[in-house]
Formats: C-alpha cells, structure tokens, sequence
C-alpha cells in the first residue's frame, strides 16, 4: 500500500458503509432484529461473531458490515483489523457498538485499521495493490499518533522483510541517514556519525572483529545520530544490527540460516522507535546507536577460542561465534553509557535484539522478552504495552548465573555451555557492558511473525516497539 495515511479520515458526515461489531453473546439480540433474508445471508456466511469474522448483509438500498470481536477487549487494537482486510476498498464508519450510545472510542483500533492495510510487495510483479477501505472517525486528535505508530510498525516490517543482499550495513545507514535528514533541518536537528570498516578496530574492536570477514562487500559500521536539545534528559536507543547471521565459523544449518536476514531486527526497531521520538517531538536527547555487521565466514573471520578486547576494557573468549549479537552491543552499550557531555550517563537506555532462541523457547513468537534493572521501570514497560496490545514479559536478571560467564583464560566468555537460561545469560553477558547505575531495558524480541494473524501478515513485525513507545511517553510526556 503506497500511501497508509488515506485510510484513517476525520468524519464530517460523509457517505459511508457502516461497520457494527458484535460479540458472541450479542449476535441472538441482533438476529431477532434483522429481516428473514438477512438472517438467512448471515447463515451462508457462517457468521457466529466469533472474533475475526466478517459478513456482508444486505439492508434493502446497499449493505452493511458485521465484524466478530472479543467481548473482553471489543475496541482493542486489533478489533477492526480482519475488517480492514477482506472488506471490498471504500469508505466505512463504525456504528453504535452494543448497548453504548453514540461512536464508539476507537482511537486503539485506528493504528490496527491502519497497519491491517500493509503489503510487502517491493520484489512482485503480478499486480497492483488492493483499492484501499478508508475509516472515517470522529476522533480526529487520535489520527496522527494512529498514523505515526502504524508508520513505524510498517518501518521495521519493511527492513525486517527485505532480503540481506539489499539490506545489510551500508543499507541500514542510508535508512538512518534519510531519518536524520528528515528531522535534521528542525531546531536541535538530527546529526548523524558513522565509524566503519578498519577504523572500527581501535574503539569498537567487538564490532570489528564480528563484521571484519565480510568487510570487502558489506563493511561492519557503527552508526549514530543524535536529536534533541541537549537540556533535555538523555535517552539511548541502541539496536542488534546483524544483517546476516550464518553463525561465523560455528556455522548454523540451512534451516537455522532461513530467517537470518531477520537478525537485524533490532535495530529496525531501534530506527523506528527513534522515528516516534522526533515525529512527536519528545522532550528528550535522543542518542541512536546501531552496530551493523553482517556475520561472515572468510580466512579472517573471528573463531571459536579467540579472546576480544572490548571498548569498554574487558576481555572476552569467543566460545562460539554464534553468540555475536551481544558482542557488537557490548561495545555499542559502552559508548552509549558515556556518551553525554562529559561523559555523562543517559537517563534511560534502551536495547532492542534479536539475541537468544531461549527467548523464543520460553515465551513463543509474539511475546518479547525484557529485562530490567528496576521493578518500576518493568512495571511501566509491561503496563504500557497492555495498553497498546503490544505485552510485553518480564524474565530475570538473576545474579546466580553470573557464574555462568566466567572464563578461565579471559574476563567473561560470551557463550556457556550447559544450556541453561539463555535469555536470561545474554543479558547478563549485556549487563556487563552498562554503565553503573544506568535505567536499562533489554529487549529479546524475536522481530518475525510465523503466522498470519488480522492486521499482522507472517514475515516481519513490531514486537514490544509500541510498548516502549508507550513507557517513553508515560515518562517524558508528549
């Protein structure tokens, strides 16, 4: 879909189809109401009201649609999705839900309305895209944060989708580059720095040493840009930027390479979260970081029982060079824990990876992972993505597994051998690499939707994005 702003409308009373939502429990009262033929077309639809479903009934000069909703969350987020998929293009309003009178509030379902319509539709060429069903609501004030949160949600499919060939790290910093000229001619404008190839080797050696077998096509870089007046609290957003990952010398099976184009997920969402700061106007210092590599098998690839300096001074035994994620973020957390005037720390920091299949394993695809250093911060984190229907969950940063990173030839070794809470260990593994005392929030998302569900088509996707978004608005304000 070219243009997603036109299919969210302010309603000044244009003609349009009307949309009713009802509930299991509330198709009989309905029935009763409709006429005999009415009754019989919503029977060959099979409707039942279940959540998802759609029909099309017929009222004597046109047609109105009937969408199925959950009776616990009946405006959710994602209420109108379905509806906005199969519906035929046109113009809808949503009628009078239940017993409510008047419009219904649906300011949450604008952003699902919305990003219900995204197709990834780069690389085909068998047809146009679907004439567009526009929403018209009178909540005007709500339809440029919708469009804005839908805006950034079809960011990170779009990079996340686009294969490796097109989007590796050179790729990743012409996206960062164009974000910051579009905010760059505004008052504290956006400024963007790029450190790359060999010149990584003296301050960013992690980064160097996971990117450097693939330095003569696709270069490892740091890339960083900076927004915001300087007064303002400072809040580092850093994203796994791996372009690639085929495991380095620990090479990963063909299965395990499927989805690797994927494993830069992070810092899409680290892009599109940066994108919301400066489209809103946040009163905050944004600090982006993104460590872009792609993790490479050549003569000079890094291997398993190398030990790596760090930015930040610790050495590291590479125990699998499969475990490179949390290596380039270790030297990317470091800068970013230093990098205010004098080296002052951020008042947040933010990570985003596609770091551990532990993750994965114990919460599935559609539940991101975070850790936190504060129970309050965790618990904004885990009520704002409530709010958005973007949940998020909670796992630990136990000190007892601490022990599992200790090396006998060097400070920490990047990855244990027993197996045992993965997740929970690559953030430890992070942890080190955070300044003392810094308000941190590591993300293990998984950045990728197996399968289809209404307004989330399989392939890329947002996953705790809006939940931060949420959690930096609750605290810094609009």
């Amino acid at each position: 879909m070219s243009d997603l702003n036109a299919v969210i409308q302010p309603d000044r009373g244009q003609k349009a189809i009307a949309i009713h939502l009802v509930t299991r429990a509330g198709l009989d009262p309905l029935l009763r109401a409709l006429g005999e033929g009415q009754r019989a077309a919503l029977a060959a639809q099979k409707f039942e009201g279940a959540p998802g479903e759609v029909a099309i009934v017929p009222d004597g000069t046109g047609w109105f649609a009937l969408g199925g909703v959950d009776a616990r969350d009946p405006l959710g987020c994602w209420c109108l999705a379905r509806l906005a998929e199969v519906l035929p293009g046109g113009t809808y309003r949503v009628a009078a839900h239940g017993s409510q009178a008047g419009v219904p509030r649906l300011a949450p379902a604008l952003v699902g309305w919305v990003a219900a319509h995204y197709r990834f539709d780069r690389y085909r060429t068998d047809g146009a895209n679907p004439e567009p069903r526009v929403l018209l609501t009178t909540e005007a004030r709500a339809i440029g944060s919708a469009l804005a949160e839908a805006g950034a949600i079809t960011l990170v499919r779009d990079l996340v989708n686009t294969p490796a060939e097109d989007m590796g790290p050179a790729q990743l910093e012409t996206e960062a580059r164009a974000l910051a000229k579009s905010f760059g001619a505004k008052s504290h404008g956006a400024e963007i720095h790029v450190v790359g190839g060999d010149a990584l080797e003296r301050d960013y050696p992690m980064i160097h040493a996971v990117g450097r077998a693939a330095s003569r096509h696709h270069a490892p870089r740091l890339i960083e840009l900076e927004w915001g007046d300087l007064r303002n609290p400072r809040v580092a957003v850093v994203g796994k930027g791996v372009c690639f990952d085929s495991g380095g010398l620990d090479i990963k099976p063909g299965s395990g390479m499927a989805l690797m184009k994927k494993d830069m997920g992070g810092a899409a969402h680290a892009l599109a979260l940066a994108r919301l700061i400066m489209e809103h106007g946040l009163p905050v210092r944004l600090h982006l970081l993104i460590p872009a590599v792609e993790n490479a098998i050549s003569g000079n690839a890094m291997r398993p029982g190398d030990i790596l300096r760090s930015r930040q001074g610790l050495s590291v035994e590479v125990t699998n060079t499969d475990a490179e994620g949390r290596l380039v973020l270790g030297d990317a957390l470091t800068r970013a824990s230093t990098a205010g005037p004098e080296g002052a720390a951020p008042d947040l920091m933010i990570d985003f990876a596609t770091l551990t299949g532990a993750a994965r394993v114990a919460l599935g695809p559609d539940l991101p992972a975070v850790f936190t250093r504060r129970d309050d911060t965790a618990a904004a984190l885990v009520a704002a993505g409530l709010d958005r229907d973007d949940p998020v969950w909670r796992l630990p940063l136990h000190d007892g597994y601490r022990e599992y990173l200790k090396s006998d030839v060097a400070d920490l070794v990047n990855s244990h051998a027993n197996g045992f809470a993965g997740a929970s260990v690559g953030a430890l593994f992070l942890d080190r690499f955070v300044g003392e005392g810094i308000d941190w929030v590591h993300y293990d998302t998984y950045a990728w939707r197996p399968v289809s569900k209404p307004g989330r088509p399989k392939g890329g996707e947002a996953l705790g994005l809006r939940a931060a978004w949420g959690l930096l608005l609750a605290r810094y304000g609009a």
